[in-house]
């Protein structure tokens, strides 16, 4: 059986993108810009299903539960012409959980456990934020859900997700990936090939 096609998308900005907080589990909306992006990828993806010769047979459709990739696929399909709220959410795909680092900066997770902090730094792979996940728990759900499609799938999610769908795929390792920017605004698209981003 052929190896499914994910059209990867991360959610548009919201406003604590645009501080540099932590969102994890916390549902923060789109801001304009996370909206303008969320319909720009939308275009990208018509433009890449039409090149794909895809015809009526379009893909399938999930999102991860959080308000902001919901919103962001809502954008995307009312910009393909689709009935917005037709599709999927897998709870697999939620952003790595930051525990109470969520809501802080980078800065601030710093100054309230500093040893932690400087853990994490050095293996963000394997170490938790307090009372969160670690990308090794985000790699196990994200290998779950990926073994599971028998159709080529657009996912909108999070960077979290994408940097362990990535490693999941053997198309980075945990270290390269923890610290891989995840754009918004783009469509990855994950396939034999490897992966490609269009922008």
């Amino acid at each position: 059986m052929p190896v499914p096609v994910v059209y990867y998308i991360r959610h548009g900005e919201t406003e604590w993108n645009a501080e540099g907080r932590l969102q994890g589990t916390q549902d923060i909306p789109l801001n304009e810009l996370g909206r303008r992006q969320a319909a720009f990828a939308g275009s990208i993806l018509a433009d890449l299903l039409a090149r794909d010769g895809r015809g009526g047979q379009l893909p399938e459709f999930v999102a991860s539960p959080l308000r902001r990739a919901r919103s962001t696929m809502e954008l995307v399909r009312s910009t393909l012409k689709l009935p917005p709220g037709d599709y999927a959410v897998d709870d697999r795909l939620r952003e790595i959980g930051y525990g109470q680092w969520e809501g802080s900066t980078l800065a601030q997770a710093e100054v309230s456990h500093p040893d932690l902090f400087a853990k994490r730094q050095a293996e963000k792979w394997t170490v938790p934020p307090p009372g969160g996940e670690c990308y090794a728990e985000v790699h196990t759900r994200v290998s779950d859900w990926y073994r599971q499609l028998t159709a080529d799938t657009v996912a909108v999610a999070h960077g979290g997700t994408g940097r362990a769908l990535i490693v999941a795929l053997g198309l980075e390792t945990p270290e390269s990936a923890s610290d891989l920017l995840m754009e918004q605004g783009v469509v990855y698209v994950f396939g034999d090939g490897g992966l490609t981003k269009y922008s």
